[in-house]
């Protein structure tokens, strides 16, 4: 497959080159970044250095609907909402990286994100790239919105309880806390070396942009409404999002119940790793595609606090999209990411 990479500059851009190199399918045939434009990616990135040293180009949708069998689009959010209406032409298949078709209307994006996105029309095409919950609709889209870090996380360890109808939708509360690669590789003040470390502090609480995707996709995977309060953390380390999500279980439910709900959603799912009653880290899935997930039944209160983590820049970006590609090229979904988290 040729592979066009537009926005390869930002962490989720380079981590697709990173992944794609070793991808036995793969062909990268050009990398586009307007803000870095001419330069060489070892210039932007040292650690490429005699590994990958391809020039960036600056966009041109015509020689990339040409010469591209897909392209991904790892910009800022607005951005890719403009593209994708250049790029819908033909064979070229788009995997949107950022969250401008994952919402269902311009309206609702706007009034989250505070900016335009595509028109309707485009936004209608598109198909959520949940990798374990919408794999058949993956496989016939041509534009695809892959979902952001946060929304993976407390997607996959929610979706199979409020499927089952174990949980009460309404209850739902997810404390998040991510890496600083979540903010990106632009410069501001919240994420300067010194305002983060030795810190932990909470942001964007009851209005992050993420909430109204979770609630849209936990009801269109279930058909039953669903209700969240997000509060998102940033800590003081690279990578990594754990989410621990407290819901009310229903009337008479059981643990045996809740376990038997993730064994059915996720038998067969390969970067799903189900690990009842412990305590998963955000090291032990580090630079891998994994979603560890636990529960645990709290009986004196009649809630299941559920925790999840990943690599958000792997599992909650770069990798979970080369998964979509995979899906929607007819190939295996492990293809190119069959490898071990690094540990320590």
């Amino acid at each position: 497959m040729n592979i066009s990479i537009i926005g390869a500059t930002g962490y989720s851009g380079v981590e697709l080159i990173r992944l794609l190199l070793t991808h036995p399918e793969a062909n990268i045939v050009a990398v586009y970044s307007n803000s870095q434009t001419g330069k060489a990616m070892q210039e932007v990135y040292p650690h490429l250095t005699h590994i990958f040293t391809d020039d960036l180009a600056e966009i041109d949708c015509g020689r990339i609907r040409n010469e591209a069998d897909v392209v991904f689009i790892a910009t800022p959010s607005g951005v890719s909402g403009k593209l994708v209406p250049q790029l819908m032409d033909g064979k070229l298949k788009v995997i949107d990286v950022s969250g401008d078709f994952r919402l269902a209307t311009p309206e609702l994006y706007t009034r989250w994100y505070g900016k335009e996105t595509a028109e309707q029309e485009y936004i209608d095409q598109a198909v959520y790239g949940l990798s374990e919950w919408n794999a058949d609709a993956i496989r016939e889209t041509k534009l695809l919105a892959n979902p952001g870090c946060y929304p993976t996380a407390t997607l996959l360890s929610l979706l199979p309880l409020l499927k089952a109808d174990l949980i009460d939708g309404k209850s739902i509360i997810v404390d998040a806390k991510s890496g600083v690669t979540g903010a990106g590789r632009g410069l501001s003040l919240g994420t300067h070396f010194c305002e983060v470390n030795e810190s932990i502090s909470a942001y964007k609480v009851g209005k992050h942009q993420h909430t109204p995707e979770i609630e849209q996709t936990l009801t269109q995977l279930t058909g039953k409404e669903a209700v969240i309060s997000f509060t998102p953390h940033l800590v003081p380390m690279n990578r990594g999002i754990l989410t621990t999500a407290y819901a009310s279980l229903k009337e008479g439910v059981t643990a045996e119940q809740v376990a038997e709900a993730y064994a059915d959603a996720y038998e067969g799912k390969p970067f799903v790793r189900l690990r009842p009653g412990a305590y998963p880290k955000t090291k032990e899935v580090y630079g891998s595609n994994y979603c560890d997930i636990a529960w645990h039944v709290d009986e004196r209160t009649g809630r299941v606090i559920v925790l999840g983590v990943i690599d958000n820049v792997v599992k909650g970006a770069a990798g979970q999209a080369v998964q979509n590609m995979n899906l929607m090229f007819g190939l295996p979904e492990t293809t190119g990411l069959a490898f071990t988290p690094v540990y320590p």
